[in-house]
């Protein structure tokens, strides 16, 4: 694995405007902004500005975000995840494998838009995991 864990922010329609909060109390940047409809998901006209990725980053201070996909929803408390960013497909399968094992799959390790594999487990003590290898 690289690094240590990276912390995800999960909201429900206002990521872009917690970026903005933060921004302003922190100072540091905004990156990587994606909506659902730049990357290609079907979504209603009322989402399509939904963020399905976005970063934050100043100093030492690092976090990801996402609005959750439309029509799920979120929970406050339980809407921050942890992601692992790992150095091949081997280690992503082996990690993937040991946390779904006792886990609940979030979504199943796949190939994504963003040119990594990547799956989100939620662990059996209830801590949700982001798994993410990014291809060459």
């Amino acid at each position: 694995m690289k690094g240590q864990a990276t912390p995800y922010l999960m909201f429900d329609g206002n990521a872009k405007e917690a970026l903005d909060f933060y921004q302003q109390v922190f100072g540091g940047e905004q990156s990587d902004l994606r909506t659902f409809a730049e990357a290609g998901y079907q979504t209603p006209p009322e989402a399509k500005d939904r963020l399905i990725h976005g970063r934050f980053k100043k100093d030492d201070l690092f976090f990801m975000v996402s609005d959750c996909f439309p029509g799920s929803s979120v929970v406050i408390g339980s809407n921050i995840s942890l992601v692992l960013d790992f150095e091949s497909e081997e280690e992503i399968q082996a990690i993937y494998n040991a946390l779904s094992e006792k886990g609940t799959v979030h979504m199943e390790l796949q190939d994504t838009f963003w040119g990594a594999k990547y799956a989100k487990v939620k662990d059996p003590f209830g801590v949700i995991w982001d798994l993410n290898y990014q291809k060459a």
